[in-house]
């Protein structure tokens, strides 16, 4: 595995320790340790070592956003009137809560992002009085997520 320019080497034991801790973050150290024959205190030092090394970065919990009203995924694709308006219009996007993610991407788009709203009226609104108003966009393309069919991490 290759991180800044380093090459990062994994074993058996530290890819079965990610691959338990990616499915479940709170799964006892000691539990991982019985299944794989080794201490608890050996989970940890690999842990360590993996996340100075950048292989993992910390451990978060998942919210769920339909349970907390959020229906409607979106990708928009945002078009910039000049490339050098790209890192205020990323600026003015961290500023909307909705804004999940940002992707500055090759093709016809200056930024993709990925939104959620609570419906279709709060994903009109938010691209009409928020994102459309940035300063430098000149237009969006809104794709609206119907399912989610996939959701993982790499695999190890």
């Amino acid at each position: 595995m290759k991180i800044n320019s380093l090459l990062i080497e994994i074993d058996g034991i530290d890819k079965e320790i990610l691959r338990d801790l990616m499915d479940d973050a709170r799964k006892p150290i000691l539990q991982i340790a019985n299944k794989i024959g080794i201490s608890g205190a050996a989970i940890h030092q690999r842990l360590k070592k993996l996340e100075q090394s950048g292989v993992i970065s910390g451990s978060k919990f998942t919210v769920n956003p339909k349970v907390l009203g959020y229906t409607t995924m979106a990708f928009i694709g945002v078009y910039l009137d000049k490339a050098s308006r790209n890192s205020e219009a990323v600026k003015d996007l961290k500023k909307i809560p909705e804004v999940l993610e940002c992707h500055y991407t090759t093709g016809n788009w200056s930024v993709l992002i990925k939104i959620i709203c609570r419906d279709n009226e709060h994903l009109m609104q938010l691209l009409n009085t928020k994102i459309q108003a940035i300063e430098g966009v000149s237009r969006t393309e809104t794709f609206i997520s119907l399912d989610q069919q996939i959701d993982r991490q790499i695999q190890l």
